[in-house]
């Protein structure tokens, strides 16, 4: 089984983001004309790091990468109203084609603002736009890549968060739809809920290992793992995971700057049996560092067979 690692959006070892941002406040004190000016200057900022990180990427054979949610200041904010689409078409078209060229894998995670079974119609209504949103970005660099979201909100209930997540799903685009991948949290959706209710929607399911340890009953992951798998089925891309490690024994759900690398190969031994190729996007707060730290300790506890920087056979 081949096992091919990323991290998240921002790789330790370059001096500059592309998630700079601006405030709502700040832009509206501006006013619009010079709202919109510092706009621009940031979003070229941004569009510029974030190529920078994709060639730091292929030049360290890193092939799997979170794109940063926050790439366009106040892009999904509703008072805002700033065309980025044939604006920066140049930009996208660029970053979108070198993606593509170098085979990089490429998913987003919308932030904890997305609420999708929010009982607050206005919640909704504001999720189904940054989804939208998000949508078009991937439009603009024409990837067919995916987005994450956890269920949500737990009130009423597990069954009535479950049942309003399915209805404002059904809400969605259909090409919207099937962008949408599903992840377990560490309170509420455990990887019984989280799967089943993907098997009932026809989507993928991510694995989010360090959630599944804080949030189980007498779950085993090698009873749900080939069932989680299956959900990618219908998906061009392998299986993804998210692998972190706790903070200490008291902040069980934050997450350490790195990987116990102990941890992690006794998961990939506990599901070895599958022989099912997937990729694991690490993250720890060290992001890249934390990565590369992992891989070391990799070669040095085990056989596994590195085929590149960041890709292995088990």
């Amino acid at each position: 089984m081949q096992i091919r690692l990323g991290y998240v959006a921002l790789p330790m070892a370059l001096p500059f983001t592309s998630s700079s941002t601006v405030t709502y406040s700040h832009y509206k004190k501006l006013g619009k004309r010079r709202g919109d000016e510092k706009l621009h200057h940031v979003i070229l900022s941004n569009f510029e790091a974030l190529k920078e990180i994709l060639k730091y990427n292929v030049a360290n054979e890193i092939s799997f990468f979170r794109m940063t949610s926050n790439l366009i200041p106040l892009g999904t904010h509703p008072d805002v109203h700033y065309e980025v689409w044939k604006r920066y078409h140049k930009e996208w078209h660029q970053i979108g084609n070198y993606i593509k060229e170098n085979h990089l894998r490429i998913d987003l995670h919308p932030d904890q603002f997305c609420v999708l079974n929010s009982q607050n119609p206005s919640v909704v209504e504001n999720t189904i736009s940054i989804l939208k949103f998000y949508q078009n970005m991937l439009r603009a660099m024409k990837l067919d890549s995916i987005l994450i979201l956890h269920i949500g909100s737990g009130v009423g209930g597990k069954k009535e968060a479950i049942k309003r997540f399915k209805e404002n799903f059904k809400k969605l685009d259909p090409t919207l739809q099937k962008m949408i991948v599903l992840e377990n949290d560490d309170k509420i959706f455990n990887i019984r809920n989280t799967l089943n209710l993907c098997e009932e929607l026809h989507i993928p399911m991510v694995l989010d290992y360090h959630h599944y340890l804080c949030n189980r009953n007498r779950e085993k992951i090698e009873d749900y793992i080939e069932c989680i798998f299956h959900t990618w089925d219908n998906r061009k891309e392998n299986p993804k995971i998210h692998m972190s490690s706790p903070k200490n024994k008291v902040q069980k759900r934050s997450h350490h700057d790195y990987i116990n690398s102990d941890e992690f190969i006794h998961f990939l031994h506990k599901i070895q049996f599958t022989n099912q190729d997937f990729d694991v996007m690490i993250e720890a707060k060290m992001k890249d560092e934390a990565m590369f730290r992992l891989i070391r300790e990799l070669k040095y506890k085990t056989e596994y067979t590195f085929v590149n920087q960041t890709t292995f056979f088990i």
